[in-house]
């Protein structure tokens, strides 16, 4: 829907608070991110003050990205960044596709619920830093697009690329002033030349017609790398991105064929650019000439201009951060697909002499079914020609795709087509294409940029199948070893969960227990294994298995034991460990522990309190000096009704934050919530951990309650 479908009554719109935040704010553009209901994704709505297109690779930034944009919404709080040595120095990786000087702000929409950020730009001539007032104009206008996303009678819907907002520029009309005017550029000898914000010729005059060599009819509207085909390279277009984005005069020279050279000065403000051609006074090199823009599928590096190594740099950036195959899908289609104005993606793997589909946006799912697993040597598609010879294959529309492969359009209903194989070191990992829903020529620029970027996908997509593999194999040896079904004992209701870290960790060996020892007593154990990887694991089980052949004797006696096998398995590992004896007769806890995290104890009665289980630590098992090491064993009442939980770090270790307080803080709302049935108070816990930070571990929870 449009924001104008909201204002009513005095209100305002989304387009209007956007206007007047970069009028109040005195910032040369404004934007609005908004979350996708769909996906972990923020989606530029509408963009006030800049051409959409300059910000292409950054209409879709994921949440959990690297960069000042996804960490004002994940951290709800406004991120300023003064200066471009600023980004460099804290998001490099943000930094490398916008080599460009300006003062960002990044302000969190949060209303009646989490809506996006609101991002504000100034040209470097602003301060570096932030004053109160500044900040205070900052954080309402946030404030006023926030309450315009909170009145909207309807959901907001993203949509494919975001809305221009013009600025308006009120005044007199004076038409004979206007008339004036025209008459004077008329007579100079140099060229002028009116260009928009989008980069299109609104005025010119007759000289300015006659240095470019078109007509002016060929000319008003066109931009100016698009009409004159001697400026058709990359270059010029990066000189007027860098005019609208600094906001300072920009000059260059350029060759009109064969031998013409031409001053350009780029003169911009907030409604546009005013430019002057003229013949240039400089003497250039005998054997100088223009970027050569290659006709044919190839292109020089030079050919590229340095707007598309920017985005070539900034697109690498974000692939580097990528870890699983999820990840990969995930950056091209939110990153690469805006970047080129594709409205659809397929990624296949070669597999056994096929190609399988792994990931996919913007087709319908029985095409995808229709596609999937195709061998490598069809002629439905292009795609295992491609893969097998290395060469792209780009078609502009059905048309020329018919012609080689006739059934191909059919399949899916696009318009064009960019296939790219994914190659490393001559080894075919897969190939990806990019699609269109109406046909698109791929300029030789295009071209280079998407081969360039094929390469860098293979090599990110080859590094994430590797990983996905090895962590399959450790999480399924991990989940192996982790108890199926915990066992059934009179008078215990039992709760446990695993939780593996965030993605970019490998698996871990955090675990947990219950052994039933009789009808009236049980061992419960949890533990933590040092290190995320397949060791880690299967150590874990051959500590679950020392507990086992050892439980029911005193707790102190058990760990002895387990210490005393890992140091005949001389592996270089540690292990925490709590064990707990849990005599439901007597009502009676012993405790022996192995430098892990105190057990917390709620009690029910008279008012509910919860309080950390203190035992003298032992050692660490598997500590080689500490082969005949003791572990002193504390007792402690066990009400009836009372909830006891174990837990590994993962559950409460937060940057930042003594890890006392985080386990006051766990104690606290066990307190609050303990009398919830188990299960619902086990996702609770959770569901908080995970809100509070990103996890870099595991997490183990063994809830107990005593009927």
């Amino acid at each position: 829907m449009t924001d104008d479908s909201i204002a009513s009554d005095g209100e305002v719109s989304l387009d209007q608070a956007l206007r007047g935040t970069v009028q109040r704010t005195g910032a040369l553009a404004a934007g609005v991110y908004l979350l996708s209901p769909d996906e972990p994704v923020l989606c530029l709505t509408a963009l006030c003050g800049l051409p959409a297109r300059a910000v292409a690779p950054w209409w879709r930034v994921t949440v959990s990205a690297v960069g000042p944009l996804s960490e004002a919404v994940r951290e709800d709080r406004l991120v300023w960044v003064g200066r471009q040595e600023d980004m460099a120095r804290m998001y490099p990786h943000a930094a490398a596709g916008l080599p460009y000087q300006f003062a960002l702000a990044f302000a969190p929409l949060h209303g009646v619920r989490r809506w996006g950020v609101l991002v504000l730009v100034w040209p470097k001539s602003r301060p570096p830093s932030l004053t109160r007032r500044e900040r205070g104009h900052i954080l309402s206008s946030a404030n006023r697009i926030t309450r315009v996303l909170d009145r909207a009678p309807a959901p907001w819907s993203i949509p494919d690329r975001p809305r221009a907002v013009p600025l308006l520029h009120p005044g007199p009309d004076q038409a004979q002033a206007g008339l004036a005017a025209i008459d004077l550029l008329q007579r100079l000898p140099v060229g002028a030349l009116g260009i928009d914000l989008q980069g299109r010729i609104t005025y010119l005059n007759d000289a300015a017609a006659r240095l470019l060599g078109r007509s002016a009819d060929s000319l008003l509207g066109a931009q100016p790398w698009q009409a004159v085909p001697w400026l058709d390279d990359p270059v010029h277009e990066d000189h007027y991105r860098a005019a609208v984005f600094s906001r300072e005069a920009v000059a260059y020279t350029a060759l009109r064929p064969p031998d013409r050279w031409l001053d350009f000065r780029l003169y911009p403000d907030d409604s546009g650019i005013s430019a002057l051609i003229s013949p240039s006074l400089r003497r250039q090199p005998a054997d100088a000439s223009p970027p050569h823009v290659s006709p044919d599928l190839g292109a020089s590096p030079e050919s590229v201009g340095r707007g598309r190594i920017h985005q070539l740099i900034h697109l690498a950036a974000a692939l580097s951060q990528t870890v699983t195959v999820a990840d990969v899908i995930d950056m091209v289609a939110d990153q690469i697909l805006p970047a080129f104005g594709a409205q659809g993606m397929v990624i296949s793997a070669a597999e056994a002499g096929r190609l399988r589909i792994i990931g996919h946006r913007g087709y319908d799912p029985r095409a995808v079914a229709a596609l999937d697993g195709l061998p490598l040597d069809t002629d439905l598609t292009p795609a295992g020609h491609v893969l097998q010879s290395g060469v792209a294959a780009f078609f502009a529309d059905p048309a020329e795709m018919a012609r080689a492969h006739p059934r191909a359009p059919a399949l899916s209903g696009k318009r064009a087509w960019a296939f790219l194989p994914l190659l490393v070191s001559e080894r075919r990992v897969g190939c990806c294409v990019l699609t269109y829903d109406h046909p698109h020529p791929f300029s030789a620029s295009d071209r280079a940029v998407m081969v360039s970027l094929a390469g860098l996908i293979a090599q990110a997509m080859d590094r994430a199948l590797l990983y996905d593999a090895k962590h399959d194999l450790a999480h399924g040896l991990q989940e192996a070893l982790l108890p199926v079904t915990l066992p059934l004992i009179p008078h215990l209701t039992v709760a446990a969960r695993y939780l593996p870290a965030a993605h970019g960790i490998d698996i871990g060996g955090d675990f947990y227990d219950l052994i039933r020892l009789s009808d009236t007593a049980a061992a419960a154990v949890i533990g933590d294994v040092q290190g995320h990887n397949i060791n880690a694991a299967a150590l874990m089980g051959q500590v679950r298995t020392a507990v086992h052949a050892t439980a029911g004797a005193l707790p102190g006696e058990v760990l002895a034991r387990t210490n005393r096998v890992l140091m005949d398995l001389e592996t270089d590992l540690f292990v925490s460990c709590l064990y707990i004896h849990i005599d439901l007769a007597e009502r009676r806890l012993h405790l022996a522990s192995a430098g892990h995290l105190p057990a917390l104890l709620r009690n029910p009665a008279p008012a509910p309190h919860t309080q950390a289980l203190e035992v003298e630590p032992g050692p660490l098992l598997g500590i080689r000096m500490c082969s005949e090491a003791d572990y002193p064993v504390a007792t402690a009442p066990l009400p009836a009704g009372s909830l006891l939980a174990l837990y590994t770090d993962g559950l409460v270790e937060t940057p930042d934050t003594d890890i006392t307080d985080s386990i006051t803080d766990l104690a606290d709302r066990l307190t609050r919530n303990g009398d919830r049935p188990l299960d619902a108070l086990a996702e609770s816990l959770l569901h908080h951990a995970g809100l509070q930070h990103t996890r870099a571990d595991d997490i183990a929870l063994l809830l107990l309650r005593s009927r």
